[in-house]
């Protein structure tokens, strides 16, 4: 095991895969919980497929990724939040209408410029080769950004999360802490996408909330063994992948369910 670890360091492409993979893998599952509990989970995925769609047009204008991609997929989660609470359009329904429309421009705009190749592959499914210097350090950056963000204002989110009303009533910008959320959110997808791909970097959110859920119950335990397990799956996940020459992203997601295969099995023998 030890030898094959050391193998995998040996190639730069996969030393920047593991470090900006595990934190991104971490802010995920922090950002998870909350998106979970709030039935807000399928942000990420619409989230997702606006960065696909950011991406694919950064793309055929020879344009840098990271810094086209990133303010679209936050104004879209600003967008969706506010027309959620504002219009009549309500959830799943408005993440649909988003989320199908970028992917759609996406293709489009591919397709009219270097056609259905393999960029469509890496954006959909990720390709632990998309990971450059340079995508490796805004990750280090954005993400220790999201993890002080969280720490800073972990009592407000929690407080958030549970109950609005209450949140409120006791002065909480309900509205600006539910946007941070979103805005963590969209820049976690943004940087997850790389390597996982548009169409599996929701279960990075999702997964590990869930899973954690079927054994622990308060917040905090919750908190802390989704981004354990997040960070494990990530790590177990990339060592398969490399071993078998499987795809990155759903040898994470294997690795994921098999998880929440043995702590739902464990939490039932728990509660029995």
């Amino acid at each position: 095991m030890f030898e094959l670890l050391r193998e995998m360091l040996n190639y730069p492409f996969m030393a920047r895969a593991l470090v900006a993979g595990g934190l991104i893998a971490l802010c995920a599952s922090l950002l998870g919980v909350s998106l979970v509990l709030k039935r807000y989970s399928m942000i990420g995925d619409g989230l997702s497929h606006v960065s696909f769609g950011a991406l694919a047009v950064a793309t055929a204008l020879n344009a840098a990724p990271l810094q086209v991609s990133i303010p679209v997929v936050v104004a879209a989660a600003f967008l969706m939040l506010r027309l959620s609470e504002n219009s009549r359009i309500k959830g799943d329904a408005l993440i649909a209408l988003i989320s199908t429309g970028s992917l759609a421009v996406g293709i489009m705009a591919l397709s009219l410029t270097r056609g259905m190749n393999v960029d469509v592959y890496n954006f959909l499914f990720g390709s632990i080769l998309a990971m450059g210097r340079g995508d490796v350090l805004v990750s280090v950056v954005l993400s220790a950004v999201v993890l002080v963000l969280y720490a800073l204002f972990y009592s407000k989110i929690f407080a958030v999360t549970f109950d609005e009303c209450f949140a409120r009533a006791t002065g909480i910008k309900v509205g600006a802490y539910n946007l941070l959320i979103a805005l963590l959110t969209a820049v976690t997808v943004v940087l997850g996408m790389r390597l996982m791909g548009a169409l599996l970097i929701s279960s990075m959110i999702i997964f590990p909330a869930l899973t954690s859920m079927r054994v622990f119950k308060s917040y905090k335990s919750v908190v802390l063994s989704s981004a354990a397990l997040s960070v494990i799956c990530f790590f177990v996940g990339i060592v398969i992948s490399y071993a078998w020459a499987t795809p990155v992203g759903a040898s994470i997601v294997v690795v994921n369910i098999l998880a929440f295969l043995v702590f739902f099995a464990a939490g039932h023998i728990k509660y029995r």
